[in-house]
């Protein structure tokens, strides 16, 4: 339904719509009254009893068809001249009938374009002029003068009036106008919305599937560096030991070999370990991260500090664990390279996003010199990164060399469910 049938049903359900009705019944009341003091012949009486059944018979049809036609409709039109051209014939009759042709003045800029909405109007003064100057026909010279005066100043009221009515029902389509492109926005911004949750799903299932793939890469790096590494210089201590006429020799070269076995022994449990976030299981992230600067520090004789600010909530799986390996590998090239004395790890919590802050004082690095091969295996600073992006998350590193490092990751805040 467009705005017009809108303004149309509208019309149709207010109370105005018995005006016409309670207008002909009035006009038809004193006009009956009044029909031996203005001397109407019988013929007249029973013309005007025709009229106003067809009046009565119009409005009722009108009842009907008029709510839901669209605005200037040509039904409308026929509706409002065969209605004056019965109030004219009533008033001719007998001059109380202009209360019922006065109806002409209420709903001309509805029913009528604007060109046809003045000369309604004026066709309407003729009629109510008429009556007010002592009927219809205009009977001598005094008559006339009268209904002069008379017209022009119901002209001039209907066309002053009508203006205002004019302008009224142009802001009235305005404002409704306003509202529905409104309510389209709002049914386009709700689709939007579906649309975005929908995607966001989707981006989570790939940062899952991407992030199964991280962790295949970093796994294998982790084997190349460190387990491959102690097996080969287990075998090579082995060798040199077998080879090795000196006792002492062969059983330092043992010693070593032990030492390497048990290193390697622990950077495999270490990697199992972070196969998936364990930690998350049974603990919120703050109390993960808590516990795993307190393990960190006490392993490594680095003072930690753990700091949580903003609204603690309960954050989708994905971007938990994203954190919690963000944090873990931080703290493990702290351990690895920076040769810190004190760390910091902030969570804040914010309105749309999460944030991971983690500062040593350690030497320091330029992030310019990083080797590439870190990026392409994935892991480290570039396999961090990598982890953030993926959840459309930013990854920033400060550093210079012996002025400590600080890494910020922030990640967008996806509530649980």
């Amino acid at each position: 339904m467009t705005q017009a049938d809108t303004a149309a049903a509208n019309w149709g359900e207010r109370p105005l719509r018995w005006i016409p009705y309670i207008m002909l019944g009035l006009a038809t009341l004193i006009s009956a009254l009044s029909s031996g003091l203005l001397m109407m012949t019988r013929g007249e009486q029973y013309a005007a009893g025709v009229l106003v059944v067809a009046a009565l018979a119009l409005h009722l049809w009108w009842s009907r068809t008029g709510p839901g036609l669209p605005e200037f409709d040509v039904r409308g039109r026929a509706y409002y001249v065969v209605r004056f051209a019965l109030g004219f014939a009533l008033t001719w009759l007998n001059p109380f009938f202009a209360i019922y042709a006065a109806l002409g003045y209420f709903d001309s800029a509805r029913l009528l374009p604007r060109r046809l909405m003045y000369a309604g109007l004026l066709a309407t003064a003729v009629t109510m002029a008429g009556s007010q100057s002592g009927g219809l026909p205009i009977k001598d010279g005094t008559q006339w003068i009268a209904f002069a005066a008379l017209y022009v100043v119901n002209a001039s009221l209907t066309i002053v009036f009508g203006t205002i009515g004019l302008r009224e029902a142009e802001t009235a389509k305005a404002k409704a106008a306003t509202i529905t492109e409104l309510e389209h926005a709002n049914a386009r911004l709700e689709q939007a919305m579906e649309l975005n949750a929908e995607l966001n799903a989707r981006l989570l299932v790939q940062a899952r599937e991407a992030g199964v793939n991280d962790e295949r890469r970093r796994l294998a790096a982790e084997i190349h560096d460190t387990l491959a590494q102690g097996l080969a210089g287990i075998i090579t201590q082995l060798q040199a030991a077998a080879d090795s006429a000196d006792p002492a020799t062969a059983r330092d070269h043992v010693d070593r070999a032990a030492a390497l076995a048990r290193h390697s022994l622990g950077e495999a449990r270490r990697s199992v370990q972070n196969l998936s976030p364990g930690a998350l299981e049974h603990h919120t992230l703050p109390e993960a991260l808590k516990n795993l600067v307190t393990t960190w520090s006490a392993s490594t004789g680095v003072r930690a500090e753990f700091t949580v600010t903003g609204i603690v909530e309960p954050l989708h799986d994905e971007v938990e664990a994203t954190v919690l390996r963000i944090a873990q590998e931080t703290l493990a090239n702290a351990d690895r390279h920076a040769h810190a004395t004190r760390v910091g790890v902030t969570l804040s919590y914010m309105d749309d996003e999460v944030s991971l802050d983690v500062r040593d004082d350690g030497r320091g690095f330029d992030p310019l010199t990083l080797p590439r091969r870190e990026t392409a295996r994935g892991f480290g600073l570039g396999g961090m990164r990598a982890r953030a992006e993926r959840l459309a998350g930013t990854f920033d590193v400060e550093s210079e060399p012996g002025r400590g490092t600080a890494i910020s990751a922030r990640v967008p805040l996806v509530r649980h469910g």
